[in-house]
C-alpha cells in the first residue's frame, strides 16, 4: 500500500488534473467553434484533432526525452550552457501536454455524443 500512496497516487492525480483541464478546454473549444458558425460535427472533429495532435506530440516528445535525455544533460554539462534542462522536467512537460491532449479527445467525444443525443 505504501507504493500506491507514495508513488502512484500523486502521479495519477497529476495526470487526472491536466486531463480534466483538457476536457474543459475541449468543451470551450467546441462552444467557440459553434459560436463561429461551424456545424456541430465539424466543430467536434476539429477539437478532437487538436487534442490528438497534442497527445501525439507528447508521446513522441516523451519517448525522445527517455531515449536521449541523459545524453543531452551530459552535453549541456560539458558545454556549460546552464539551461537547467533535465530529462525529468522534459518528461513531466510531455505528461502535461499528453494529458491535456487526451482530455481534449475525451471531451470532444463527450460533446459530440451530447450534441447527437440532443433533439
Amino acid at each position: 500500500m505504501a507504493f500506491v500512496d507514495e508513488y502512484l497516487r500523486p502521479r495519477v492525480r497529476f495526470v487526472a488534473r491536466f486531463g480534466l483541464l483538457g476536457v474543459a478546454l475541449s468543451v470551450v473549444g467546441v462552444v467557440l467553434a459553434l459560436a463561429a458558425g461551424e456545424t456541430a460535427s465539424f466543430a467536434t472533429r476539429k477539437v478532437f484533432a487538436l487534442g490528438a495532435l497534442g497527445f501525439g506530440f507528447a508521446l513522441l516528445g516523451w519517448s525522445g526525452s527517455v531515449f536521449a535525455g541523459e545524453a543531452i544533460e551530459h552535453m549541456q554539462d560539458h558545454m556549460d550552457t546552464a539551461t537547467n534542462w533535465t530529462e525529468a522536467d522534459s518528461r513531466r512537460a510531455m505528461t502535461v501536454v499528453g494529458s491535456v491532449g487526451a482530455g481534449g479527445m475525451v471531451g470532444a467525444s463527450l460533446v459530440a455524443y451530447v450534441l447527437r443525443a440532443a433533439p
